[in-house]
């Protein structure tokens, strides 16, 4: 049994496809087309990254990004190719089409930009004090101001002074992070600056689940710098995040050192952060580690709103939880919390519980991807920044205070944003 579960955690990524669009589009409504700016119009845009895996070469260039650890961060472009004719084509059809696949995403070239110092730096001893070698420190600073350089160039061109960063979970390899972000890209309007954070995952065989988990634990110091340089940057006025699985996990780590860094400094997370909107879907996180960790280091109030997607269905986190002998965030169940601790988390206004529906075998793990009624819940969140359960994000609150994501939204509930503006 030990091994067949292993067995099926190591073997829970699937190819990624730009499917399934949200029920929001489903009658030709909504999609912000008159909001997309005219440089994103095309049909192989551009995807921001950053990376701690090791490089795959080709003739001396970067070809692609394995497996394996590397001890400093590659940031690039990578060029994405939507299977459609033309932007009206893509766009007609994001709205009406729903079954199968409306187009296919590949990623077609790479293009490393800058390649950072390797971690830690040299350092010196001076009357019993560690320092880092001023060379080193300068080196580092030169690769830093390419990369901030290069994001704000996007800026510029775009005029999107919103960051999308995303973070993927166990088992994917990195185009398939690159495109599952083009595709939450695309459906919430093309309005931000998309990064993706890809971390040396993917690793194979019986014990590839914990060398996963162990990889991910290397790249939260990256995870780390990547966060604080874009926050640095003037231009860029919010970051939201969406992290998968046990990217939860990188990406809640690195947080919550740089939340406590900045009250360190007298400053409000926050604003020092840039942090705007937090989504974690099917969080392979220990729930007494969330607790003990998180709430009690305060953490949500780095955010404007912080949204869990749980399915006590999810097969995979029933199995990390199997394996681990705790339970996993992402599979919560009322009694999972302690008496009174979700009601209290609800008068905080900043954490929301959001319970999926209808997501069961294969596409338990996966739904943020595969579900329409999740990617329009996701899509609504980063769109209009609406808090679940109002007339923007219909919701419905169970007696236990989660809320609850039917597997399809009655179109006659959804929002008609087809006149939104300025969001």
């Amino acid at each position: 049994m030990l091994v067949g579960a292993l067995s099926w955690l190591a073997a829970c990524s699937t190819a990624v496809h730009l499917s399934q669009p949200p029920n929001l589009y489903l009658d030709g409504r909504n999609y912000p087309d008159a909001l997309v700016p005219a440089a994103l119009k095309v049909i192989d845009p551009p995807i921001f990254y950053v990376t701690d895996r090791n490089v795959l070469a080709e003739g001396g260039q970067v070809a692609g990004y394995g497996t394996g650890r590397s001890d400093s961060m590659g940031f690039g472009l990578a060029h994405v190719r939507f299977g459609a004719t033309d932007w009206s084509d893509l766009v007609a059809r994001t709205h009406v089409d729903r079954g199968g696949h409306i187009s296919t995403l590949k990623v077609e070239a790479l293009q490393e930009l800058v390649r950072f110092s390797d971690v830690p730096l040299p350092v010196v001893r001076k009357q019993g004090t560690l320092h880092f070698s001023p060379a080193a420190v300068s080196a580092y600073a030169g690769k830093a101001a390419a990369f901030q350089q290069a994001v704000r160039r996007e800026i510029s061109r775009t005029g999107n002074r919103r960051v999308l960063i995303y973070v993927h979970g166990i088992r994917n390899n990195f185009e398939n992070a690159v495109q599952t972000l083009a595709s939450l890209w695309h459906f919430s309007g093309r309005r931000s600056t998309p990064v993706v954070f890809s971390w040396p995952a993917g690793n194979h065989g019986v014990l590839g689940y914990f060398r996963d988990r162990e990889a991910g634990d290397f790249s939260v110091y990256h995870a780390k710098e990547m966060l604080r340089l874009i926050a640095e940057i003037p231009e860029v006025e919010d970051i939201d995040i969406v992290a998968h699985s046990r990217g939860t996990s990188v990406m809640t780590q690195a947080l919550r050192e740089m939340v406590i860094f900045n009250r360190g400094r007298g400053l409000a997370p926050k604003q020092a952060m840039k942090t705007g909107v937090l989504i974690l879907a099917a969080p392979d996180l220990d729930t007494g580690l969330v607790r003990q960790r998180l709430l009690s280091e305060r953490f949500s109030e780095g955010f404007e709103q912080v949204n869990i997607y749980i399915n006590p269905d999810d097969v995979v986190l029933k199995l990390s939880s199997l394996l681990t002998n705790s339970s996993r965030i992402g599979a919560a169940q009322k009694e999972d919390f302690k008496p009174g601790e979700l009601k209290d988390l609800r008068k905080q206004g900043l954490i929301h519980f959001i319970r999926v529906e209808g997501a069961s075998g294969s596409d338990s793990h996966s739904y943020f991807r595969n579900n329409p009624a999740v990617l329009s819940d996701m899509v609504l969140v980063l769109r209009t920044r609406a808090f679940p359960g109002g007339s923007l994000r219909p919701l419905e609150a169970d007696p236990d205070t989660i809320w609850r994501l039917h597997h399809d939204y009655p179109l006659d509930r959804l929002p008609n944003l087809a006149l939104e503006r300025g969001r």
